[in-house]
This record gives C-alpha cells, sequence and structure tokens, in this order.
C-alpha cells in the first residue's frame, strides 16, 4: 500500500514538472506569502536564529533577511518540484546551476583514494542529485561517472515521505541523480567494503547533531556556541578521502553558481575536528556572503 503512494506521488510530482519553471515559482512565491506571512511557519525559530547570529543588525535588517529568507524558500519548492521530472538535458539548458570549477574538481578526485563532500542547507540542496547534468563554466569536462556517487543520509521517521524525497532529490526521472543511497549509520561498513573503488560521497552536514550520534563542541558559529557530528570527517580521516566543502551560492531567481572547495586532499592528515571546524568557517563566510540564503527554519543549536 505504502508503495502504492509513493507511485501516486511521484506521478503527480513528474506531471506537474512539466510545467514551465515559470509557473512553479509564480506557486512558490505563494507559498513564500502564506509561509511567512499567514500560517508563520516556525517564523519565531527563524526571527531568533538570525538575530542571535547576527546581533549587531538593527531590526529592520533582520527583517529583510527574514523577508528575503522566505521568498527564497518557496523558490527552493518551487524548483524542487520542477526538478521531480527533469532530465540531464533540461537542467542543463535550464542554466539553472553552473559548476564553476569542473575541472579541479575532476583532478582531486582522480588523484586521490576517494572524496568526501560536505553539503550544507544554502542554496538549493533538493537538486543537488542532478549535479551531473550542470552547466559548466567554461564548457569544462566533469569526469565523475554518476556509479562513483553515493549520497550520505538519515532515514526520515515517516516511510512514505522518506521515500518520496529520496527519489524527487536523486533519481527524478530518467537517467538523472545518484544511483546509490547509504543510510547513516551504515557508512562506515560501507566504505571499508569499496574501499577499494574511487568514490565520492555527499553529506549533508549542517544539521543539528541527532540524538545517538555524538555532540562534539567546535566552538562559535555565527555568534552561538555549536556541536557537530563527526561522522563524515571520521570516515574521510580513516579512509584518507579528499574532503571538499560544496558552496552553492544564490545569485538571482533560478540562478546559482556551484563551487567546490577544498579543505585538503588527504583527511587522515588532520583530525575530524579540525576538519569540521573548517567546514564551519566556509559556511560561516557563505551565509555572511548571502545571509538569507541558508535555512534559518532549522532549529540547529537546539540542546
Amino acid at each position: 500500500m505504502k508503495g502504492l503512494v509513493v507511485k501516486v506521488i511521484r506521478g503527480v510530482i513528474i506531471v506537474l514538472a512539466q510545467l514551465p519553471l515559470k509557473f512553479h515559482y509564480f506557486m512558490g512565491d505563494i507559498f513564500s506569502w502564506l509561509a511567512g506571512s499567514v500560517v508563520r511557519y516556525r517564523s519565531g525559530l527563524v526571527m531568533m536564529n538570525i538575530s542571535r547570529s547576527f546581533p549587531e543588525l538593527k531590526y529592520r535588517q533582520i527583517k529583510d533577511i527574514y523577508r528575503k529568507f522566505y521568498r527564497h524558500l518557496g523558490e527552493i519548492v518551487a524548483e524542487a518540484i520542477w526538478f521531480g521530472g527533469s532530465s540531464y538535458d533540461r537542467i542543463r539548458k535550464s542554466g539553472i546551476v553552473t559548476l564553476t570549477n569542473a575541472k579541479e574538481i575532476s583532478e582531486v578526485f582522480d588523484s586521490t583514494p576517494s572524496m568526501t563532500v560536505l553539503c550544507t542547507h544554502c542554496g538549493n540542496w533538493e537538486i543537488l542529485g542532478g549535479f551531473l547534468g550542470y552547466r559548466t563554466l567554461n564548457d569544462e569536462k566533469l569526469t565523475i561517472p554518476e556509479s562513483a556517487i553515493s549520497v550520505v543520509y538519515k532515514k526520515l521517521t515517516n516511510e512514505i515521505s522518506d521515500r518520496v524525497f529520496a527519489l524527487n532529490r536523486v533519481n527524478p526521472l530518467e537517467e538523472v541523480g545518484t544511483k546509490c543511497e547509504v543510510e547513516s549509520h551504515n557508512i562506515l561498513r560501507f566504505s571499508i567494503k569499496h574501499k577499494g573503488e574511487r568514490r565520492m560521497y555527499i553529506y549533508p552536514t549542517d544539521q543539528a547533531p541527532y540524538w545517538g550520534a555524538g555532540r562534539h563542541p567546535i566552538g562559535l558559529f555565527m555568534n552561538q556556541e555549536t556541536t557537530a557530528m563527526m561522522g563524515s570527517a571520521g570516515v574521510a580521516c580513516k579512509m584518507s578521502h579528499s574532503v571538499m566543502y560544496a558552496k552553492m551560492k544564490h545569485v538571482g531567481r533560478g540562478k546559482y553558481e556551484m563551487t567546490f572547495i577544498p579543505i585538503c586532499l588527504d583527511a587522515s592528515k588532520m583530525t575530524p575536528e579540525e576538519i569540521m571546524r573548517k567546514y564551519y568557517d566556509l559556511l560561516q563566510e557563505e551565509i555572511m556572503e548571502t545571509p538569507y540564503n541558508w535555512l534559518w527554519s532549522h532549529n540547529r543549536w537546539k540542546w
């Protein structure tokens, strides 16, 4: 029964996705207005997170970030639905994301045992599954095979939601998206099993540590004492992976620039704490650059 429900929901998304992206943005604007001004979805948490992160800002400046955040949240929803029924060709033609350093990414991937990519909730994480179909700067070639990519995730409690989101993120239509998903609690076992293969492991990394995952203090992040999960960095250190920070800058409606920034080429020469501290420094730089572009509605600093 659950499988049928998932198929029906996916079918609806695929049909809706065929409508032009401009239509989805129109609906996204309605969603953002409802979420930010009518329902006020997590509005108190959003205001608190922004205020604590930017104590030097005046109220009107905080409200401006608040307003832009909800507008961008509507864009994320719109783009996610559109992406759910897209192919590589459609993604590339739209120009929604430009990968700025494809050559460097390929060179690092080819010269290290495997690559760990630490992602954030900046830009639109819901469309990361199609990054092999993104446009590249100067038509550089990204030579990483899709079969070498593994997305590490934590399974949602609701089984239907878990499958719908997973399919929409990593396998929207036809050949699009990564083919291998690994649950976070199995990642070390999976990495050891595939040690002889050159792979790219993609981790969403900026959420609050969930209970049982370990809550390691990493110092100040956005003006607040912060804890982090060390699993991704720990595996990278054990396996001597290269580690990259995935920056996804929002440069305008329907336009993102994605850049992989090296944290290290051999994680065994750093500690997990050093890697995560560098990661959060890069994330803070990105948030300061475009403050509305991060997921402020997430309860990142819960204790």
